[in-house]
């Protein structure tokens, strides 16, 4: 079992990455501020410009350590991989169900379950735990029509309907989303998903969380072998990690929403975090930036009994789980995919 990711998150936009010896040197305005024994990490997110010398880059794909950029603001830019690893007779498997409705679909409709399910939970918590602050009628009947929807999504024969459903379920949840802010109104509301870019600090908090899932996810399938970018769900696109976003999709509730209200509701963020552009896009600072990130590694730190396997694992560990059984079952060592139910 791989272990609990250990990952360098450069969050500082001026920082230098480059390699002396076995050790990765961090610099700022000509300055050595860090030094980080190379053998001790298994990824490196950057959301710097400088970004990182050729040798370093060359040693992270040589040792197999992950390697991502992204804009200090979030958004995704690229990753950096060796030779290709993994299984040719998976990846050509993945390849070939990929091509086929009949044989995509069941997974699809297993990653969209799951989702629907996991939203529903969100919900189903905060109803159970602040029945005082929320409007609960309007909650449960969300609840109930994601649950009655769970049905519909078992019948669908083609990824289309699929999709179909997933946008409905996410418009019904999301149009709700606002009742689950339950402190800092003022700064932290919802009145619907705006991505690119985000338009206010609540999307902003959410399209952050998710920018930082879909590295875990792209990094999960490939230790398992798989393609991130060849997916069931999603279509295929130049440069899209469709296979990650399948995945995505039943995890997003468990880390990235259910974490956003968390950082809200506690006031771990604040609204003098975030910052708006005459562009209109809504950017969080430095400090904000470390704080998701510090409470996102200590979140994955914590223990979960996973549904399928009956086993204590770190929350972190869930991507990996996940892309193991996805290749599992691609293999034909599992009659389904087991998707992830939050209980």
């Amino acid at each position: 079992m791989k272990k609990l990711a250990n990952t360098l998150y450069v969050t500082t936009p001026e920082a230098f990455l480059l390699l002396e010896g076995e050790t990765i040197v961090i610099k700022k305005d000509d300055k050595k501020s860090m030094r980080l024994p190379l053998h001790n990490l298994e990824n490196i997110v950057c959301f710097n410009y400088p970004g990182v010398s050729p040798a370093l880059m060359g040693a992270c794909a040589e040792r197999k350590i992950g390697l991502c950029f992204l804009t200090p603001y979030g958004k995704f830019l690229a990753r950096v991989t060796g030779k290709a690893q993994g299984n040719v007779l998976l990846r050509k498997k993945q390849y070939t169900v990929s091509e086929k409705n009949e044989q995509r679909t069941p997974i699809a409709a297993s990653f969209l379950l799951a989702k629907i399910a996991n939203c529903r939970k969100v919900i189903e918590r905060t109803k159970r735990d602040h029945a005082m602050l929320v409007d609960i009628q309007a909650l449960s009947s969300v609840s109930t029509w994601l649950k009655e929807t769970l049905n519909a999504v078992k019948n669908c024969k083609t990824t289309d309907e699929l999709m179909g459903f997933e946008g409905s379920a996410a418009k019904v949840y999301f149009g709700v989303f606002d009742q689950l802010i339950l402190h800092q109104k003022d700064a932290f509301f919802f009145k619907g998903r705006s991505r690119r870019p985000p338009l206010d600090n609540m999307n902003s908090l959410l399209s952050y969380l998710y920018t930082l899932l879909t590295y875990d996810v792209a990094s999960a399938l490939e230790v398992v072998g798989l393609d991130p970018y060849v997916g069931f769900l999603h279509r295929d696109r130049p440069g899209r990690p469709s296979l990650a976003l399948d995945l995505m999709e039943e995890l997003r509730p468990v880390f990235a929403d259910r974490l956003a209200l968390t950082l809200v509701n506690r006031k771990q963020v604040k609204g003098k975090g975030f910052l708006q552009k005459e562009s209109g896009s809504v950017l969080m600072d430095d400090e904000t930036r470390k704080t998701v990130i510090t409470t996102w590694q200590e979140r994955k730190k914590d223990d979960i009994i996973h549904p399928f396997l009956k086993e204590r694992i770190p929350f972190g560990l869930i991507p990996h789980v996940q892309a193991m059984l996805l290749a599992r079952y691609l293999r034909g060592d599992l009659d389904a995919y087991p998707p992830f139910f939050w209980m």
